[in-house]
């Protein structure tokens, strides 16, 4: 079984009319050494493992392992570990009502072969939107606006995300689009100057479309490879917030007409499926593009990510899965299920 990636706050201010006069822009180049080394991920298999929570509780994997009856109860027992993994309820009945079918039909001789359809459906689920991020040289620079609720790690994601492009061998620029925040700001260039980034920063309270705009002004001048845009995070209810998201895309058109070329949305995997509204409401301000997912470890909630999947479609691009750098990973669907099952039946 393989590691299941593969290696390789607060409310901002209303939007200022767009006319407005611009803060002045301030782009903060690191003298800081370069990069420091990647620390190793955790040895073995197991260790990796066993920082995802599990998709089926204790009782139902014993209850597999004891070799039951295959019936009803058994299934009814595994629709309700899923649900309450957050998988949802229209997945989980899909699923086992397939399992259900191929039962009645005798399809599996034991319990081991009930386990191994199950992996089956669920990375079925998953395979189509497990898409990693291809940053397209063509666009100088490529665009990544962030955005997504607040609290769910955005600042965090973007400096892990430019720790992996510069070890990429890309060259970029950050955009310290949450204005608001006090901290977001200086969390943004402890970040660049950790990874010898440039981050285009104004005074607390500018307009985060006038931040955007100067960043992609200064990153095409310098030939940049890749923009990342920060923004303040901002709960789906709040109509006016979200609409300041559409104005930030509307900005950066003005110079690049296919820009944001990445709308990113971070999601915290242990809110449930709080998340399937949250993504609707920002899916339909302005188009999602690809997800990250984070705080995926420990948690046996984490079944929200197929809930995603099924409901919209949207490319899984990363997930995180600690606090070091190179644990935010992309996203595979066949070892994240391997992670969230039981790795083996007792006899």
């Amino acid at each position: 079984m393989v590691s299941w990636f593969r290696r390789k706050p607060s409310e901002p201010p209303a939007p200022a009319a767009e006319g407005s006069q611009r803060h002045a822009a301030m782009v903060t180049d690191s003298t800081a050494a370069p990069p420091h080394e990647i620390a190793p991920a955790a040895a073995g298999k197991l260790g990796w493992m066993q920082r995802i929570g599990k998709l089926l509780n204790t009782d139902v994997a014993e209850l597999l392992g004891r070799n039951p009856i295959l019936d009803d109860d058994l299934l009814d027992e595994i629709e309700t570990a899923l649900i309450t993994a957050d998988v949802g309820v229209t997945a989980s009945t899909e699923v086992v009502e397939a399992l259900r079918k191929r039962m009645q039909a005798r399809e599996f001789a034991d319990a081991r072969a009930l386990l191994a359809a199950l992996r089956a459906a669920l990375v079925a689920l998953l395979v189509p939107v497990a898409r990693p991020l291809a940053i397209d040289t063509s666009r100088k620079p490529f665009v990544i606006l962030t955005i997504g609720v607040n609290g769910v790690g955005k600042t965090t994601t973007i400096g892990k995300l430019a720790r992996r492009f510069k070890d990429e061998g890309h060259s970029l620029m950050l955009a310290a689009g949450d204005t608001f925040r006090a901290a977001a700001v200086a969390q943004l260039q402890a970040w660049g100057e950790r990874n010898d980034v440039a981050v285009v920063a104004q005074g607390q309270n500018a307009d985060a479309a006038s931040v955007a705009f100067d960043a992609l002004q200064a990153a095409r001048s310098r030939g940049t490879e890749v923009l990342i845009a920060d923004t303040a995070g901002r709960l789906h209810t709040q109509g006016g917030l979200m609409d300041e998201l559409a104005k930030v895309a509307r900005v950066l058109k003005k110079l690049d007409p296919d820009a944001p070329h990445e709308v990113l949305m971070v999601i915290d995997g242990t809110t449930g499926q709080n998340a399937i509204n949250q993504l609707r409401k920002f899916n339909e301000k302005i188009p999602v593009t690809g997800l990250v997912v984070t705080k995926l470890d420990g948690t046996a909630k984490g079944g929200v990510v197929f809930a995603l999947a099924r409901e919209f479609g949207i490319p899984i691009r990363f997930a995180g899965i600690g606090e070091r750098p190179e644990d935010l990973r992309v996203f595979d669907a066949n070892a994240f299920v391997d992670a969230m099952l039981p790795e083996s039946l007792g006899g």
